[in-house]
């Protein structure tokens, strides 16, 4: 097959390292945390009652904030979103419908009467221009 790159993994080995990435407590959703809190606001982490398990839950405003990892949640025409080499046709289905999910669950809470948010995990190279864009959404409720 043209194009096509072998996983210098094993499969075994790919499960042991697929295995430690984390989809909670990452540093991207810790900086995050980090400054809501430090701009006095309080919040709730992943509620299993809601759509997707928002990272923060703002109830008092009726927000929900949710942190992306740029190549996990395809973030379009971002560098941190390429796809792997290898395994195209899997990576590219797995991704789409990451992609899919995060959209329904985001249409979910907007259609309980939640505010949603996404930021992305590069917009955080810029920590200054993320809580000015927390602070805004979050004052619209007011």
């Amino acid at each position: 097959m043209k194009g096509t790159v072998t996983d210098t993994l094993s499969p075994k080995e790919r499960s042991e390292r697929m295995s430690r990435i984390q989809n909670k407590d990452t540093n991207p959703e810790i900086i995050v945390r980090r400054l809501v809190h430090g701009m006095g606001f309080r919040y709730r982490l992943h509620r299993k009652d809601m759509p997707g398990q928002p990272d923060l839950t703002l109830p008092r405003w009726r927000a929900v904030i949710f942190v992306h990892g740029c190549f996990w949640h395809r973030h379009e025409n971002c560098k941190l979103a390429r796809l792997p080499k290898s395994k195209l046709n899997f990576w590219e289905a797995k991704l789409e419908k990451n992609r899919q999910r995060d959209k329904n669950n985001q249409d979910k809470l907007s259609q309980m009467g939640w505010r949603v948010l996404v930021i992305w995990e590069c917009q955080l190279k810029e920590p200054r221009q993320v809580a000015k864009t927390i602070r805004e959404f979050l004052m619209e409720a007011e």
